[in-house]
């Protein structure tokens, strides 16, 4: 297991996606991620580009917020791609206005396969 708080030994599309988060560009976003990928987030699940589009329209219109990078860690072999635990702490508009993050990504094929975004533990 890998732990570091630099995004610049994490697979170069976590890496692009968070930058394209930071800047807000939806269009770099959806880029990677794979043709039937999902999201889960606020509970909720996405399915397929249209749907992860519509998200990340949504929760960048809703909310303004700023996020870090904390740490992140390799979690092996899941879903038929490599798995990774990115750990975000944002803050911002939104309730609450401040809370770490766990991003867990499946990665297949230099896509993102599954993103699932879940309140960390501590």
């Amino acid at each position: 297991m890998t732990t570091n708080a630099s995004p610049t030994e994490l697979p170069d599309v976590i890496s692009t996606y968070l930058a394209a988060s930071q800047r807000r560009d939806i269009d770099a976003i959806v880029a990677c991620f794979g043709d039937d990928a999902t999201v889960l987030d606020e509970g909720r699940q996405r399915h397929g580009l249209a749907e992860i589009r519509r998200w990340r329209d949504d929760v960048d219109t809703t909310y303004e917020y700023t996020s870090t990078l904390t740490r992140w860690s390799a979690t092996g072999v899941t879903g038929g791609g490599q798995g990774y635990d990115v750990t975000l702490h944002l803050q911002g508009n939104f309730p609450g206005g401040e809370v770490d993050l766990v991003n867990s990504f499946t990665i297949r094929d230099d896509h993102i396969a599954d993103l699932r975004i879940v309140p960390a533990t501590s």
